[in-house]
């Protein structure tokens, strides 16, 4: 129990100082609010450390973070082998296909009021199809390699995107689109200079959507059946082990992929709607 009480000592320690300093004059400086997190973080480490050993709780049930960082270090090409099966080719192959079709769809639904009426319906019932109902039909139809996981990716990310960035098309005012006319604007021009920039805060809120929307599709469609490699596979089979060491391994390698995914996206969208009131500091 001496490590219970150490580690109740050390969670009010970090929420003591991590209230400080959020609280301080410094709490809105860039240090500070990296400072933070990674503080909270490491007190949540530290604590869940001192709890399973001092509770002594089972490896099958919660194991400790230094077991899941030695299981981590010696499982690099494993977890790169099932990063690149899933990651790389399954969940960003789906993303890239995905959301070029729903950009393309999107410009179709705006110029057609057959499409809006009538697709964007369908699209809504289609996206709220549980994802364990279609991902063993797209497995059975593109066999059992990454190409059936980015079909599932496809499915996912497609309406989301498609969803946003009509709504982002339509933002603009009809006296914006009339001024656009007086200067003589064909749909191409009014397109490119004046409602696509204005969309953009919307597909990029899509394209941020569909960062989680395509690791989580890929990895639950290796569930219903992959090669022996991919981080869904490996989950699975390290289940059936009682390996859950290699399942919160796994479960790290999708964490930190989508954390980068959705920085990069949210990285590019700062650079590209950096006149967004959102992106002003």
């Amino acid at each position: 129990m001496i490590l219970v009480g150490v580690a109740l000592l050390v969670w009010g320690l970090g929420w003591w100082v991590n209230t400080r300093l959020a609280e301080g004059p410094r709490a809105q400086s860039r240090a500070m609010q990296l400072l933070v997190p990674v503080i909270f973080g490491a007190t949540i480490l530290l604590v869940w450390e001192l709890l399973v050993r001092g509770l002594q709780v089972p490896l099958v049930i919660l194991p400790a973070p230094s077991l899941i960082a030695q299981r981590f270090a010696g499982s690099l090409p494993i977890l790169w082998a099932d990063f690149v099966q899933t990651i790389l080719k399954g969940a960003l192959g789906g993303y890239v296909i995905g959301c070029a079709a729903a950009f393309a769809t999107a410009i179709l639904v705006d110029r057609s009021d057959f499409l809006r009426r009538g697709l964007l319906p369908v699209g809504n019932f289609l996206a709220a199809l549980p994802i364990v109902g279609t991902a063993p039909i797209l497995v059975m139809w593109f066999g059992f390699d990454w190409h059936s996981k980015a079909a599932v990716v496809v499915v996912m990310v497609f309406f989301p995107v498609l969803v946003n960035t009509v709504a982002g098309l339509n933002e603009t005012s009809a006296m914006q689109r009339d001024q656009m006319r007086t200067y003589a604007a064909g749909y191409w021009q009014s397109f490119f200079k004046l409602r696509l920039p204005a969309a953009m805060p919307f597909i990029f809120n899509g394209l941020k959507i569909a960062t989680t929307l395509a690791l989580v599709g890929a990895i639950v469609a290796e569930f219903f059946g992959s090669p022996t490699v991919g981080m869904g596979f490996r989950i699975s089979a390290s289940v059936g082990q009682l390996a859950l060491d290699m399942v919160w391994a796994e479960i790290v390698v999708a964490a930190l992929a989508g954390s980068l995914f959705y920085g990069l996206v949210a990285m590019i969208e700062k650079a590209v709607t950096f006149w967004h009131p959102s992106q002003r500091s």
